[in-house]
C-alpha cells in the first residue's frame, strides 16, 4: 500500500467513525425519547401507541445493524450505506415526533 493509499484509507476510516459517532448519538437520543413515550403510553394503556413504539424499537435495531455493517463496508458502498441510514434515521425521528404529538393530544383529551 502506498502512502497515498494509506492516507486515503485513514481519512475514510476517520470519516466513517465520525459519521458512526453522530448516528449513534441520534440512536441513543431516540431510545431515550422512546422510553419516555413508552412509559406514558403504558400508564394510559394506549395499545396502538405501544404497538407503534414496538415497531420503532425494531426500526432502531435495524438502524443499529446497518451502522454496524457500515463499519465493515467496502469503500465503494459507504456512500450508499450512509444515504440509507440517513433516510432511516430521518424516518425514525419523524415517527417518534409524530407519536409524541399523538400521545400528547390523546392525554390532553382525557
Amino acid at each position: 500500500m502506498t502512502t497515498k493509499q494509506a492516507t486515503h484509507a485513514a481519512t475514510t476510516a476517520a470519516t466513517i467513525k465520525a459519521y458512526v459517532d453522530k448516528i449513534t448519538a441520534d440512536i441513543q437520543q431516540g431510545k431515550a425519547v422512546l422510553e419516555q413515550l413508552e412509559a406514558k403510553a403504558r400508564s394510559k394503556r394506549a395499545d396502538a401507541e405501544i404497538a407503534a413504539i414496538d415497531r420503532l424499537k425494531a426500526a432502531n435495531r435495524t438502524i443499529e445493524q446497518k451502522v454496524h455493517d457500515l463499519k465493515n463496508a467496502h469503500e465503494s458502498h459507504v456512500q450508499r450505506a450512509k444515504a440509507d441510514i440517513d433516510a432511516e434515521i430521518a424516518s425514525f425521528k419523524s415517527t417518534i415526533e409524530d407519536l409524541g404529538t399523538r400521545l400528547k393530544a390523546q392525554f390532553a383529551q382525557k
